[in-house]
């Protein structure tokens, strides 16, 4: 297998950074009010069920358990 002098297996490559169009993209299409809210109403619908999911499940993470006592109940009458 030989190997070219070249570093670049395309010339086309390392000349990229020097190449400039002439033709410009065309400007962005403006998002409609009905876009922008039903996107704004997505976001709030998902930090919404966020919370909720913290503020729910929160009290199913805490420990509440009764501390162990020292002697068993049966015992209590002697």
């Amino acid at each position: 297998m030989s190997r070219r002098g070249e570093t670049v297996p395309f010339a086309f490559i390392a000349q990229a950074d020097r190449f400039r169009s002439n033709v410009t993209p065309p400007p962005r299409a403006r998002r409609s009010f009905r876009q922008v809210a039903g996107s704004a109403l997505v976001g709030v619908t998902i930090v919404a069920g966020l919370v909720g999911s913290v503020l729910l499940g929160g009290p199913a993470l805490t420990d509440n358990q009764v501390p162990a006592r020292d002697h068993p109940a049966a015992a209590e009458g002697r």
